[in-house]
């Protein structure tokens, strides 16, 4: 037996509900990005790029819909509107009266878990009863992925401003290289030089350890 395809409401008035998808998608793209700055530092061949943030991850699909019944030696060609198809799909696009915002849902297919919120709904019906009932369309949807902060802090420990690290200077490095790579602003080279005891911060001693210090701590050493 085939399993279909649906779509979990997780959170406001209609929390728990699923909506089963009337035919399975044939494809579906999953996307990923990341966004990078770039600041233009004196006595540099090129910009410097600083990573921001990863982006949220995208999944795009596209969902047919049919509710033709063709025609029968006894009955005529029929069929309801596929728009009562479509509609809780495009609803959930809409605010939620409890949670004043769209609600957040799960795509689940197979092994595919998706945990978001439809950001875009294009329906297109393609075919028609003589009377203008739309008995068929295809539904492209845009799902863009939400996460708590926290876990994926977690899930992703990377190196902050806020703490304390070491780092080993290279051959023609200069402690406002690392100060401008660790807090964005070039002019905290005298936070390290203050931290290391650097006397002169214009050639620091190549394969030197020095200690990048926190933030807060920084701003501290500096009043």
């Amino acid at each position: 037996m085939t399993e279909k395809a649906v779509i979990k409401i997780l959170d406001g008035e209609n929390s728990d509900t699923e909506i089963e998808v009337m035919i399975n998608p044939e494809s579906y793209q999953l996307s990923y990005g990341a966004s990078y700055s770039e600041k233009k530092i004196a006595g540099l061949s090129g910009p410097v790029s600083q990573y921001i943030s990863g982006e949220s991850m995208t999944l795009d699909m596209t969902l047919f819909f049919d509710t033709y019944q063709p025609p029968t030696p006894l009955e005529p060609e029929g069929g309801t509107s596929v728009a009562a198809k479509t509609k809780p799909i495009r609803e959930l696009t809409f605010p939620d009266g409890t949670l004043h915002r769209p609600p957040t849902v799960a795509f689940c297919w197979g092994t595919l878990h998706f945990k978001g919120v439809v950001t875009s709904v294009k329906e297109n019906y393609t075919m028609f009863l003589a009377d203008g009932t739309p008995v068929r369309a295809k539904t492209d949807l845009t799902f863009h992925s939400v996460s708590d902060p926290d876990a994926v802090k977690r899930q992703t420990p990377f190196e902050s401003p806020d703490r304390t690290k070491i780092r080993v200077i290279h051959e023609n490095e200069q402690l406002w290289q690392y100060a401008y790579l660790e807090y964005q602003d070039a002019a905290k080279w005298r936070e390290i030089a203050r931290a290391n005891g650097i006397l002169n911060p214009v050639s620091p001693a190549v394969g030197m350890q020095i200690r990048l210090p926190a933030l807060q701590e920084a701003g501290e050493d500096g009043n």
